[in-house]
């Protein structure tokens, strides 16, 4: 079956971000709180708070930093007041972007947003702007290894209830709907199976190739807006040049 994530090809222009792992955590641990005021601090009744733990897990997120951030929002619900706010708007070069923000301050949020857009080539539109050009899907990347099979992974995925499933250079993509993603990816956990990412995203239906001149610029745009305390996820449409390094 044939994908449509390009996973390898937005994910190596990560790196940046992947390596300030403590600030992933910062924002993962936010996300744990969200999920604990939503749904509760039990892991066997709260489907969201299952999924927030796996993408902690398939960061490296250590198993007892997850338990603590899990005790520490069961304590301090009351004091919770985090919004989820969803940013629209154009890079250079028009690439379509997502900003998905948790903040506690939705003005400062909307400033540092709009300031990162502006200053790099881009900028902020309404709400609505570009969200059409999106699906909310879930994606399950699993690194491909001599042990595994790929026939046999493609079946297992699709059996669990995966509506799409692809093989890319280093990885195989497992794709979702966002409402099997919980069931889809425990099947394949309770299989033994290990994941690069397992999370909820926002995947554009095409993509927007650019040049090298512009991958710079809007590298600059993803650094800016990842290094964003309040900035949870950034989705775009950008297809990177191949073999482009920042």
């Amino acid at each position: 079956m044939s994908g449509h994530s390009k996973w390898h090809n937005i994910q190596a222009k990560k790196g940046k971000a992947d390596a300030k792992r403590g600030k992933a955590f910062t924002k993962i641990g936010k996300e744990i709180v969200l999920a604990v005021k939503n749904g509760g601090a039990s892991v066997e009744t709260n489907s969201k708070l299952r999924d927030v733990i796996a993408k902690a897990k398939s960061n490296n997120m250590p198993s007892d930093t997850i338990a603590r951030s899990i005790k520490k929002a069961a304590g301090e619900m009351d004091s919770i007041n985090y919004e989820e706010i969803v940013y629209e708007g154009y890079g250079p070069s028009g690439i379509a972007v997502i900003v998905n923000v948790l903040t506690d301050n939705k003005n400062r949020s909307a400033g540092n947003v709009r300031h990162a857009f502006t200053k790099h080539g881009g900028n902020m539109g309404s709400s609505g702007c570009v969200s059409f050009m999106f699906q909310q899907k879930a994606e399950i990347v699993i690194e491909k290894n001599d042990s595994l099979d790929e026939d046999e992974l493609m079946m297992m995925a699709l059996d669990a209830g995966a509506e799409d499933f692809s093989a890319e250079d280093e990885v195989y993509v497992v794709t979702t709907s966002v409402e099997d993603f919980s069931s889809v990816r425990e099947a394949l956990e309770a299989n033994g199976l290990e994941f690069l990412e397992a999370e909820v995203k926002m995947i554009p239906d095409t993509y927007t190739a650019i040049d090298d001149e512009t991958a710079t610029k809007f590298q600059k745009m993803l650094d800016a807006l990842e290094d964003d305390d309040d900035v949870q996820d950034v989705y775009h449409n950008a297809e990177f040049p191949e073999g482009w390094e920042d």
